[in-house]
C-alpha cells in the first residue's frame, strides 16, 4: 500500500489503516483528517521536518498544536531548530507536504514525538499519502521509530 505500511507490517506492530476523501482544497491536511474521521485534534498527529544543525530530523505534534522550535533544538541537544525546505523534506522522505508519514522514510532519521501522544492509547497519523491515517499505540511509534518523545508542542 505505503512504504509507511510496509514498515509496520514488517515490524509486527497492530495498527489500522483508516482512508478518507480527501479535499484538495483543504487548508490544514490534520484538520481535514481529524473532521473527516471524527476525532479529536489531539490525538491526530502530523509529521514535521525539521533542521537541527545540519540533519533533518521528524517532528510528529498534534494537529492542534504547532513545532516549538526551540524546544525541539533543546531535546536534540542544540541551540537552534528550524523548519526544513519542503522541497527538501519531500524528497528526503519520499513523502509528499501533507501526507508525510514517520514511517517507511527513505532514511531513518531521529525522531521526536511530543509528550502528549502517551496520554493516548491510540494515536493516528499519516499513512504515507493524502488521505491515508495509521492508527496505533504512541509505544508502538516509539519503539518503531526508536523516538525521543518530549514536550516539543505549543499550543
Amino acid at each position: 500500500m505505503t512504504p509507511a505500511v510496509d514498515q509496520l507490517t514488517s515490524a509486527g506492530v497492530a495498527f489500522e489503516t483508516v482512508a478518507y476523501d480527501h479535499d484538495p482544497d483543504a487548508d490544514s491536511y490534520g484538520d481535514e483528517a481529524a473532521a473527516k474521521l471524527g476525532l479529536d485534534p489531539d490525538e491526530v498527529f502530523k509529521t514535521l521536518m525539521a533542521e537541527v544543525g545540519n540533519e533533518l530530523v521528524v517532528a510528529i505534534v498534534p494537529t492542534s498544536a504547532r513545532l516549538d522550535l526551540k524546544a525541539l533544538a533543546r531535546a536534540a541537544g542544540t541551540k537552534k531548530a528550524t523548519m526544513a525546505d519542503p522541497g527538501d523534506a519531500e524528497r528526503s522522505t519520499g513523502y509528499v507536504v501533507g501526507g508525510m508519514s514517520p514511517f517507511g522514510q527513505h532514511q531513518s532519521r531521529a525522531t521526536y514525538l511530543d509528550e502528549t501522544a502517551l496520554a493516548f492509547d491510540e494515536i493516528n497519523v499519516s499513512g504515507g499519502r493524502r488521505g491515508l491515517e495509521l492508527r496505533l499505540a504512541p509505544d508502538d511509534l516509539v519503539a518503531v521509530l526508536d523516538a525521543v518523545v518530549a514536550p516539543i508542542a505549543a499550543f
